[in-house]
């Protein structure tokens, strides 16, 4: 005996009938598309000393340059490798080449999403494709945290997603257009924006970190003294900036803390070092070897003050002890001058004891005089 067919099981069909008809037409509108991409490409092959040159144009832009590499803290060190934005844009300039990111699944019991990354050369036909799961997690200092809020698990997915597409456009790329792209990257964040000055781009990189919170000593602690930094030092300085400024490495990794407190220590060595090379014929004495240690920690505990002022009175302590001219010297006790009113009294009798004992050597050089 037939069963009566209601109308929502007629209204159940019809909805699936209208779901299979458009899961159809969409499967074949993609055939269509692919079908026609691989035509056109084979029709209009590229031209690889143009996709070259233009690639070499594009990273020549700073806009490029400065989001070509990332950083990322790996066993206690810093890995630097090229971003997903570079690899798109070879990807561009390369030409006939088929790219993206899918959510295959999503298992909300599970926390979990399937997703799938692939780039397909459709001249060649060389094809890289990675299906990987990515866990609906976050993982922090105090252990993985599980992200509920559908904008936490979309941007979780995207992040995931990109490095894997990253992977796989450079595989159907060739080897020698990455290399030359980085080498032309290099060279403009080398040369830096707008042709400035050495000098130039060295201050405004301080004022740039300090603007995310890192202070200058703590760069000079990495990379060594501003005014000795080369056009290399600026763009790798480049490279943890954009880094620290998009959370793949903290600057607490990049540039630790610590740094004026051990370089006071270390100009305070070397004034100390100096003091008794110049007077050899001269024992020990309680004044000579400085305050003791609990001298010390007070002078420490008075010496915050203004960084910028304890650096410069760092530089000239530094200074002060490989100096051999007069010229020199008058030179670095006019700069001194100004900054002794404002200094701690610590760093003001180590800047005067350097100064005098280099006043006491250059006078005992007969050379020395100009």
């Amino acid at each position: 005996m037939n069963q009566p067919v209601s109308a929502e099981d007629i209204r159940r069909q019809s909805r699936g009938e209208v779901a299979s008809q458009a899961a159809g037409v969409e499967h074949s509108r993609a055939v269509a598309e692919v079908q026609a991409a691989v035509t056109v490409a084979q029709r209009c092959p590229r031209d690889e000393a143009r996709a070259i040159e233009k690639a070499k144009t594009s990273c020549r832009q700073w806009e490029v340059a400065s989001t070509a590499f990332f950083k990322l803290p790996r066993g206690g060190e810093s890995v630097t490798g090229e971003t997903i934005h570079l690899a798109v844009e070879l990807a561009r300039c390369w030409g006939n080449i088929d790219y993206g990111i899918m959510e295959l699944a999503r298992d909300d019991s599970a926390h979990e999403s399937e997703m799938l990354a692939f780039a397909w050369d459709l001249e060649t036909n060389t094809k890289a494709r990675m299906t990987f799961i990515v866990p609906h997690k976050r993982d922090k200092r105090g252990g993985p945290v599980l992200l509920t809020d559908m904008r936490d698990i979309y941007e979780n997915n995207a992040n995931n997603g990109a490095r894997r597409l990253r992977e796989c456009i450079f595989r159907v790329l060739p080897p020698y257009l990455k290399e030359v792209a980085k080498a032309t990257c290099y060279g403009t964040l080398e040369k830096g924006k707008g042709d400035k000055p050495l000098e130039v781009r060295a201050a405004e990189a301080v004022e740039a970190f300090k603007g995310i919170g890192i202070a200058r000593d703590r760069l000079e602690a990495k990379v060594g003294l501003v005014r000795n930094w080369t056009a290399a030092d600026i763009a790798n300085l480049e490279v943890s900036f954009m880094s620290i400024k998009r959370n793949e490495v903290s600057a607490d990794e990049e540039f630790p803390r610590g740094g004026v407190d051990e370089t006071v220590e270390q100009a305070r060595a070397i004034a100390h070092k100096a003091r008794t090379a110049s007077r050899p014929d001269q024992q020990p004495s309680d004044e000579a070897e400085g305050p003791d240690d609990s001298q010390r920690g007070e002078a420490n505990a008075e010496a915050p003050g203004d960084p910028d002022l304890r650096r410069a009175a760092i530089d000239i302590i530094r200074r002060a002890a490989v100096i051999g001219g007069r010229d020199e010297y008058d030179d670095l006790e006019m700069e001194a001058a100004p900054l002794l009113s404002d200094l701690p009294p610590a760093l003001i009798d180590e800047v005067n004891a350097a100064l005098d004992e280099a006043q006491a050597r250059i006078s005992r050089n007969p050379k020395g005089g100009k």
